[in-house]
């Protein structure tokens, strides 16, 4: 029989008890073990039933246990400490606050707004779907240590993403389970009244689309979940927080509509009610939010409350405010919409109005040679509505501009202004206590609270190398047996029958070398490029004296059959009764699986086609707990291998044929595991220590913890892009004076540009056979027609001269007004030293030049001498 109506009863706790709640509702307790242990010993069983989840266990404990605790003093104790501690938290000063002191406060914003349509929290909270969602996550909780005070927005999908189980014969299969939030850690935003607090959005042909609010409290940092579940709301409304990333086109618009131009609504409607202090920035994760900065000229504009600009006004007040992340490397990453489909959306009477629908599609206009002119480009969107945009890795950052060069032409790929802030990740959630009680036996003051995590590298050198050894034989065991377990479960889902399954009870061993490999699965990431040779993957498998151990995960999008394909090959390949103790595939790859997997994992491989890895967050949890890298050179290991912290597998870049590639990629994995990683891993002392591995487990966690951690990426947003932003935008927003200067100059900056010309360049100084040491002298004739030279930069740019007179590692002199004469023609003059030798080459532009402007190619034009 099935219920008429199904509601959900909530738990009344003893008044001694009462802090149980406000623990369960804020996040930190997902990353702070004392407070799981406070959880844990409510009912020890029932906290492992419910999968480590408070709301769900404090749902579930009878009011008869609830009294014995009321009426136990030593739990009492406990669950007060906890409490006083999560209140010192939340209200202490941190590195923001203290910044903020050191520099009167005016620097650094007094809010940012963080938009991402997935956020990776706990495992309990399922709204993400792979690396974008747990690097939004991480960030919201680096935050939270730091005390930066974003705050976080995005959507509440009533499925999540999905949940992965496997057929008999290894095919991927999805289900939707629905998320009640009344068993979810948030609370519904409500007005004063008491109220649901609602937002809506003009929709085509009406009715509006109506979202409620739901806050989700991490640690410090609220994060506020839009859901289009509402009475108000007819069916088709009602299914747009449906799943992530599901549906056709305008499913997805409509969730991108909700997400940026809802989102602003919803941010706006808590700083209201929470009396929040307003952002002064706002950051868009990935183009799926880019719509928030056409909700900001609405507001700028047409909004009665608003100021009342002109689009080109607000244009510049929005994009100083504004911070763009891409996280793709490749461009059917990237959000493309029928240009129809945004014209229905936008125009007369659509979800901005008073936002002339031509100036909306020009945004989004891949007007630029190769574009296609019949889509609304989201990440081009991004970029424009941004003054200042980011990749998430030194080599992303080099990837990403050549992408999308095309957006500004005059400009060598090195000078496009897309900057990188390689990504982190949040130790506190991945490294399990073990490890930190490592640091903190040895009396070096590490404090898994701190904001400050010097103290744990200094740490390292002072462990006995047979303590490390043995917590890592320990989380190897412990990963083993959570790895039967999920083994187990799923072979049971396929149809196996309970006495077919006595060998998972031998599957894997705590004392065998461990490679871990879990991601999505899309084609460029080679979930399968281990599987190259079977017969030489059996043999290191199986090796009688060095065996390898292999746990594998990952999910792949509903609608890519070809990376179910390739799952289907891994899970094949893992079923044969002659290795499958050896090599396992686990379905229904999360946050709570991955928290036993990187710190029980002795590497962790990655081989995606380089450079199509934007980032590779995996790898630095795995660094984290001692774990050595196996990779490409991809993403952030390009950046920080160092040669003693792990292993780079050689790429065959520039190959076209993308067979023979992946064949000599995968010998060179085979060779390393072979000759390298298992004959160091198997090199023990006398007593049975690894010395040699351990001292890399040493050198990884020195080199590589400081750098890959959330905290340093979260303090590298504020001062390299959050700060400078909220400069600009000041500038600007002081009775919009500065907006409407700085809209009026690139107004007559970009009119007058066409007279603008490098009529001739002469140097002297270095004769015919110049040396090192020698000084090179510039004088520049420059025709600036109606232009005055404090409009313009006049540049010396030099560097080494290639064989095609391209110059190389280009530097940049800045030319000084000399002599101006009439007809709007001046000269500068400038000298730059020879300190290099070999071949040399320069050329003299011009540039538009603004004190607001964050780059020399924000307009996206520049003079340069005739050929």
């Amino acid at each position: 029989m099935r219920a008429i109506r199904r509601f959900t009863v909530r738990p009344v706790l003893p008044r001694e008890l009462a802090p149980l709640h406000d623990l369960a509702l804020n996040l930190r307790w997902s990353w702070h073990p004392p407070t799981q242990d406070v959880f844990a010993a409510v009912d020890p069983e029932r906290w492992d039933a419910v999968g480590h989840d408070p709301v769900r266990l404090l749902g579930a404990v009878d009011r008869d246990r609830f009294a014995e605790l009321a009426a136990d003093g030593d739990f009492r104790a406990r669950l007060d400490a906890a409490a006083t501690d999560l209140a010192a938290y939340l209200g202490a000063d941190r590195w923001y606050q203290r910044a903020r002191g050191d520099q009167g406060g005016e620097s650094l914003p007094r809010a940012i707004g963080y938009f991402s349509p997935e956020f990776g929290i706990t495992a309990v909270l399922p709204q993400y779907s792979g690396g974008l969602g747990i690097l939004a996550g991480d960030h919201l909780k680096a935050a939270s240590d730091l005390g930066v005070p974003i705050v976080g927005v995005g959507l509440l999908y009533r499925h999540g993403y999905f949940k992965q189980s496997l057929s008999r014969d290894g095919w991927q299969q999805e289900t939707y389970p629905l998320l009640d939030p009344d068993e979810l850690p948030i609370s519904l935003l409500r007005e004063p009244t008491g109220e649901r607090t609602r937002i809506s959005i003009t929709m085509p042909g009406g009715p509006d689309l109506v979202a409620q609010v739901w806050v989700a409290s991490v640690g410090r940092v609220p994060l506020l979940m839009l859901d289009t579940d509402v009475e108000e709301n007819p069916a088709a409304y009602v299914e747009v927080t449906d799943r992530l990333y599901g549906g056709n086109s305008e499913h997805r618009l409509r969730q991108e509509l909700l997400l940026g131009v809802g989102g602003v609504k919803a941010l706006r409607a808590y700083c209201r009610i929470a009396e929040h202090p307003e952002p002064e920035v706002f950051h868009t994760n990935e183009g799926h939010a880019g719509f928030l900065g056409l909700e900001r000229l609405r507001e700028l504009t047409v909004d009665p409350a608003g100021p009342g600009l002109d689009l080109d006004t607000a244009l510049e007040v929005g994009r100083a405010s504004t911070v763009f992340t891409t996280h793709t490397p490749v461009p059917a990453g990237i959000d493309r919409f029928p240009r129809t489909l945004v014209e229905q959306y936008f125009g007369e009477g659509g979800a901005v109005p008073g936002v002339p629908l031509d100036r909306v599609l020009a945004l989004g206009a891949e007007d630029y040679e190769g574009g296609d002119p019949g889509v609304f480009n989201m990440a081009v969107m991004g970029f424009r509505l941004a003054q200042r945009a980011n990749g998430v890795s030194l080599l992303h950052g080099h990837v990403s501009r050549g992408m999308f060069q095309g957006l500004w032409p005059a400009f060598d790929e090195a000078e496009v202004p897309i900057t990188s802030i390689t990504n982190g990740v949040h130790a506190p959630t991945w490294v399990p206590r073990e490890v930190y009680d490592l640091a903190e036996g040895v009396g070096s003051g590490a404090d898994r609270d701190s904001d400050d995590t010097d103290a744990f590298w200094a740490a390292v050198d002072q462990i006995d190398g047979r303590a490390i050894w043995s917590v890592k034989r320990e989380l190897r065991e412990r990963l083993v047996q959570d790895a039967r377990r999920r083994l187990r479960k799923s072979w049971a889902k396929r149809g196996s029958a309970p006495a077919e399954l006595a060998w998972i009870d031998e599957a894997l061993d705590p004392d065998v070398l461990t490679i871990g490999f879990a991601r999505r699965v899309p084609s460029y990431k080679r979930l399968t490029l281990m599987l190259r040779d079977p017969e030489r993957l059996k043999r290191l498998l199986l090796d009688p004296e060095r065996p390898v151990q292999l746990i594998i995960a990952g999910k792949s999008h509903p609608a890519d059959d070809g990376g179910k394909r390739l799952i289907q090959e891994m899970v094949r390949f893992a079923d044969d009764p002659e290795v499958r103790h050896r090599i396992v595939f686990l379905p229904n790859y999360d946050i709570a699986m991955a928290q036993p997997l990187y710190p029980g994992c002795d590497v962790w491989l990655n081989n995606p086609l380089r450079p199509y890895e934007a980032c590779g967050t995996s790898g630095m949890k795995a660094a984290l707990n001692g774990g050595l890298n196996l990779s490409i050179l991809d993403g952030w290991w390009d950046e920080w291998y160092d040669g003693g912290n792990g292993w780079a597998i050689p790429s065959a870049d520039g190959l076209d044929d993308p067979d023979r590639r992946d064949d000599l990629e995968a010998a060179a994995l085979y060779d390393l595991i072979e000759t390298q990683v298992a004959p160091r891993f198997y090199d023990v002392d006398a007593d049975g220590v690894p010395t040699a591995w351990v001292e890399m487990m040493r050198h990884t966690l020195k080199s590589l913890g400081p750098k890959v951690l959330a905290t340093r990426m979260v303090r590298d947003y504020v001062r390299r892009l959050y700060a400078p932003a909220a400069g600009v935008a000041r500038a600007l927003n002081d009775d919009y004076a500065g907006a409407r200067d700085l809209a009026a100059w690139k107004q007559r900056v970009r009119a007058a540009w066409s007279g603008v010309r490098v009529e001739h360049v002469e140097s002297s100084g270095v004769g015919d056979a110049p040396e090192v040491g020698a000084v090179m002298s510039t004088r520049a004739f420059v025709a600036l027609g109606s232009l005055s030279p404090e409009d313009v930069a006049v540049q010396l740019v030099h560097g080494r001269a290639g064989a095609d007179d391209e110059l190389l590692d280009t530097r940049t002199c800045l030319l000084t007004l000399a002599e101006s004469y009439e007809g709007g023609r001046h000269r500068f003059d400038g000298e730059v030293d020879l300190d290099h030798a070999g071949a040399f080459g320069y050329t003299v532009r011009v540039v538009p030049r603004h004190d607001l402007l964050a780059s020399d190619a924000e307009l996206g034009v520049v003079a340069l001498p005739a050929p």
